[in-house]
């Protein structure tokens, strides 16, 4: 009898092992950074040892079940989180995200989760079958003695004393031991953001166990930096004396009284650092397109990689012939194509971390004034927008919060009409070129107007068999020198391409072309088809996955994109060669326009100002006109015609990585004291 219930005391015991080797196992799969392994050993181990002393509470037969529920539950969590950084290239956090996992047409993906799942069946088996069939192995081999186990609160006991000594070990090492960098695991345990860095060192369950907490509690350690107003030199000694004959990009706003009359320290922080700021002067070109209708379109999963001269004329032509970003960058930050359609259209980066920044305009009704609808509305444009899909991210409240009469298919109040084939199924994805099509005739007529669209036709997966688009485009790739996949991606972004020659077409005809103001940038590059984008550009980028980016060692080339501005009405093209990415699209715009904003109150920079805008990845690299920023080694390579000493050097990058720390902040803070309520007049 005794030996039986040693042996079921160490199968209960089991619970905490297999939750240590789940843990490990992933991040030996996942390739993470295995100097970390003290810190989610011991978080993974405390939490086994958590769970096996309330087993113990438990009569032998809940015992065996509840142990059963935990293990599978854990595995599902650990598989699902890899297939999310695969398909989506991010990690979910249970509490936030099951909000906005729960609200989104996860079927869309159902072909990515497809493939997903048969890359990772090494990982899934490891993950999954391993730990699941060592419980049952350990347990149900044991049959129940005719006197039942009773629980036994002596050995709960032991099991909760040692996960506190483990947690309080973690802890120690956390906090006491010398971490160098810029994120450090003293700074992770102490946000609900940058759920990348937190996986890595702190564990898959501590980042999970931090989300509950801080979704129930909120976060008590995340500071806002201190000002620093001297960081702002850096920009100030860009302007020309030529320049100062033109006024600033600014509006009355009395910072100081704001932070004096804040309600919370984010909002007096956030008055502080704009009051800091030195606005942007306007240039030659402020006010070139005032007056015109503007298209503005977001592209799905787009790179400029695959624009040709032959195969793509129209976008060759849009990309040539208007203003030629050439270091152009669309940076993945966080929730995919939300995070890239809130920097187009916010000028702001998202929130590094559920709730999507997206969503939460939309569920807040936060004011949002800088949108190029809503700046547009004062002037009598008519803003519409459009999307070929059902409603996802909660763009039925979030679109029409930034000022547009939004049109999808369901949830709003006029629907669009899928194309269907002859018995009435849906295509998927949906044409872009079937969407300008039915849309067109919205808005001709209603001058000036302001038109939004979301592009459907290149979302993954990409294949003959799983994608329509590509299917129907697939003889004009046919003798294509590529893979099958990267044929396919190109077929499905034929029909954007289709769909915006229908576009100019349509504008010539009406006579419009030439007082119409066409923008085009990604929602994203292909992030987890890489293969796809090394094959287009014709080399590596370096990545060691190429269904994964790490960008501590990617080429940050990957990223490099086309962003479209043109109008007929341009005689020459206007080259600019300063490095820029998508939050800087919305004030430059707003100063073509020639529309009233303060540019100290974006993230984003006028790249047609004196100013230098900076390209900030999601790993908080950064580029720069200067030089570049490598976070994970601590480095800054300068540009080759930049000349600095090592103290210029130093000088330059604490503030860089103080403007960069602070600016992706800004869109956070903002929506969470809906800021701008108060502050813009």
């Amino acid at each position: 009898m005794k030996d039986k219930v040693r042996e079921a005391r160490k199968a209960t015991l089991s619970v905490a092992g297999l939750t240590a080797f789940i843990e490990v196992i992933f991040h030996l799969y996942m390739g993470l950074d295995m100097k970390y392994f003290p810190i989610f050993f011991l978080s993974a181990a405390s939490f086994g040892m958590v769970c096996t002393a309330i087993l113990y509470c438990l009569p032998e037969k809940a015992s065996k079940i509840a142990g059963m529920i935990v293990v599978i539950c854990l595995s599902v969590i650990f598989a699902a989180e890899c297939l999310c950084k695969e398909i989506l290239q991010q990690y979910y956090q249970i509490i936030s995200g099951m909000e906005t996992a729960a609200g989104n047409h996860l079927l869309d993906y159902n072909a990515a989760v497809r493939d997903a799942l048969i890359v990772h069946i090494p990982g899934l088996f490891l993950m999954v079958v391993v730990p699941i069939g060592c419980y049952t192995v350990l347990h149900f081999r044991l049959k129940s003695q005719e006197d039942k186990k009773k629980p036994e609160f002596l050995m709960a006991g032991i099991c909760m004393a040692a996960a506190i000594i483990l947690h309080l070990a973690m802890l120690g090492i956390i906090f006491f031991y010398p971490w160098k960098g810029d994120f450090t695991p003293e700074k992770l345990y102490q946000t609900d953001t940058h759920t990348e860095d937190q996986v890595e060192q702190l564990g898959m369950i501590t980042m999970l166990r931090l989300d509950i907490k801080h979704s129930i509690w909120g976060t008590s350690g995340e500071d806002t930096p201190d000002i620093q107003k001297e960081a702002q030199e850096t920009v100030k000694n860009q302007e020309t004396p030529a320049e100062e004959d033109y006024p600033y990009n600014e509006m009355d706003i009395d910072f100081t009284a704001l932070q004096a009359n804040a309600a919370t320290e984010d909002s007096a922080w956030l008055s502080e650092y704009f009051g800091s700021l030195t606005p942007t002067r306007q240039n030659e070109y402020t006010g070139m397109f005032e007056g015109y209708n503007v298209i503005f379109i977001t592209a799905e999963g787009f790179s400029g990689y695959m624009i040709d001269p032959e195969l793509t004329p129209t976008l060759y032509k849009l990309s040539t012939e208007g203003f030629v970003f050439e270091n152009f960058y669309s940076t993945l930050h966080f929730t995919s194509t939300s995070g890239g359609e809130f920097q187009n259209l916010t000028g702001l980066y998202p929130k590094a971390a559920f709730p999507v920044s997206m969503s939460e305009t939309g569920e807040q009704g936060t004011s949002l004034p800088f949108t190029l609808a809503n700046r547009l509305n004062q002037k009598g444009y008519t803003s519409i927008g459009y999307h070929f899909n059902e409603n996802m991210y909660g763009r039925d409240l979030s679109h029409p919060n930034l000022g547009y009469e939004w049109r999808q298919a369901d949830a709003c109040g006029r629907p669009v009409t899928k194309e269907t084939d002859e018995s009435g199924h849906e295509y998927w994805p949906q044409s872009d070129d079937y969407m300008i099509q039915q849309s067109f005739a919205d808005y001709v007529d209603k001058e000036p107007f302001n038109i939004y669209y979301l592009t459907l036709s290149g979302h993954l997966p990409y294949g003959f068999d799983s994608n329509e688009m590509s299917k129907r485009n697939q003889e004009a790739v046919a003798n294509l020198p590529y893979s099958e996949k990267t044929k396919a991606y190109i077929a499905a972004g034929l029909e954007l391409e289709k769909g915006m020659t229908s576009l100019i077409e349509k504008l010539e005809e009406a006579g419009i072309a030439d007082r119409t103001l066409i923008v085009m940038a990604p929602d994203h590059i292909p992030y987890s088809d890489l293969d796809i984008l090394e094959e287009l550009a014709g080399r590596s980028f370096g990545t060691d996955t190429l269904e994964m980016l790490d960008e501590q060692n990617v080429d940050f080339d990957v990223y490099k994109n086309t962003w479209i501005l043109w109008s007929a009405s341009m005689k020459e093209p206007v080259k600019v060669e300063k490095p820029c990415s998508q939050v800087d699209i919305l004030p430059t715009l707003l100063n073509l326009l020639g529309e009233t904003y303060d540019s100290r109150m974006l993230a984003g920079t006028d790249v047609m100002s004196e100013n230098d805008p900076v390209v900030i990845f999601f790993s908080n690299s950064w580029l720069t006109e200067k030089g570049a920023y490598d976070r994970y080694t601590g480095t800054f390579t300068p540009s080759g015609s930049v000349a600095m000493s090592a103290e210029e050097q130093k000088i330059y990058v604490e503030n860089m990585k103080y403007l960069v720390e602070c600016r992706l902040r800004l869109g956070e803070l903002i929506i969470e004291n809906d800021y701008y309520r108060t502050a813009v007049p």
